[in-house]
């Protein structure tokens, strides 16, 4: 049987990708030696290394006025790095609260400056992405969570500010355009949609990098990894190596254009299950709904464990939903093929037809 990985972290990968992964364990490049086992200096990794440089300027469409970190610590520690490195102590950052993972971002800020919370959709248990809230002009910048895994919410567009965003982009990052000229940081753990766990993407503006607030340790400061192309310490070869295949699978099948078209295809086609089947509804705003993290609810608790069982069964795993929301919860990545969806959405029809 078929599997479908809906798990929303680490999350699905593409079986190209995993092949090749797979072959590079045991032999990488044709060396006779693992790529678990090379040094981080040799050409070869070094190669790796500009190369997913390269593929993440070319597909995210950006030049040399951004500089692009494969670093460790997960999105979690971009919470504190961003503001260690960016905001001074008498600085305002603003902030969008739409959910678990902007409030740890606002509880590590607070160290570093002031901040400012614009909104937020706490009021509904994070159900939706607020709008219409003022954004200070004087803000060292304005900090969103794009994607927002847990809820199964997602900014659809961006906020209309001359203030340099911030993005924690980790559950949606490769997965369409866009428009990188508003961002003052972009960061994103890689095991969403990226990579395997353990390291995370970092693109930063150079001239947004020029107003660094403050001096920092040299482990946290974002100059050494710029200087020292990622290689300080020694990096999370594996996992770049893993990343660097998966953004050679994103050009070959189209690039962000074609990834946003086949996301928007799968979610359409399981959120049209969710609102017309009478068992089932959606957790979000249906504007705000995410493209990547698709929640939904039963009508009745009692069915909840039963829909899980039959999902397993038809060889759909993972799509419990958080704890914070309940439910269920399928998390359709760039590399979840369309035919995934369809069997989630003949379980939910058949779910239906014998409990309805």
């Amino acid at each position: 049987m078929t599997k479908y990985n809906f798990y929303a972290g680490p999350a699905i990968l593409p079986k190209e990708v995993m092949a090749k992964a797979a072959e590079s364990v045991v032999d990488f490049g044709g060396m006779g030696l693992s790529i678990l086992e090379i040094s981080h200096r040799s050409k070869e990794v070094a190669e790796v290394m500009t190369k997913a440089v390269s593929l993440t300027k070319e597909l995210l469409g950006i030049g040399d006025e951004f500089e692009v970190l494969f670093l460790q610590g997960g999105a979690s520690s971009q919470f504190y790095m961003t503001a260690m490195n960016m905001l001074g102590a008498f600085e305002s950052a603003g902030f969008v609260d739409t959910g678990a993972w902007s409030k740890k971002a606002i509880t590590e800020t607070m160290a570093f400056g002031h901040v400012n919370t614009l909104a937020s959709s706490k009021d509904k248990n994070y159900n939706y992405i607020p709008k219409g809230y003022d954004i200070p002009s004087d803000l060292k910048y304005l900090h969103i969570t794009s994607n927002n895994t847990i809820f199964g919410t997602q900014f659809h567009d961006f906020p209309d500010t001359e203030v340099p965003l911030i993005c924690d982009a980790s559950s949606e990052i490769f997965s369409r355009p866009m428009d990188m000229s508003k961002f003052g940081i972009l960061y994103a753990g890689a095991q969403k949609n990226l990579g395997p766990s353990g390291v995370t993407l970092v693109v930063i503006n150079k001239e947004f990098l020029k107003k660094q607030a403050r001096e920092t340790p040299t482990m946290l400061n974002y100059n050494t990894h710029v200087k020292k192309e990622s290689a300080f310490n020694t990096p999370p070869v594996f996992p770049i190596y893993v990343s660097m295949l998966t953004l050679e699978w994103i050009k070959a099948n189209g690039g962000l254009a074609a990834m946003a078209d086949r996301n928007a295809e799968k979610a359409k086609l399981l959120y049209d299950e969710i609102d017309r089947n009478s068992l089932f509804e959606g957790a979000a705003a249906t504007e705000d709904r995410s493209l990547m993290n698709v929640c939904f609810l039963p009508k009745n608790e009692d069915h909840t464990s039963a829909f899980i069982e039959k999902c397993a069964e038809a060889g759909c795993i993972g799509v419990k939903g958080h704890r914070s929301v309940g439910g269920f919860r399928a998390s359709i990545y760039n590399a979840m093929p369309k035919e995934g969806v369809e069997t989630l959405v003949k379980v939910m029809k058949d779910f239906e037809s014998a409990n309805g």
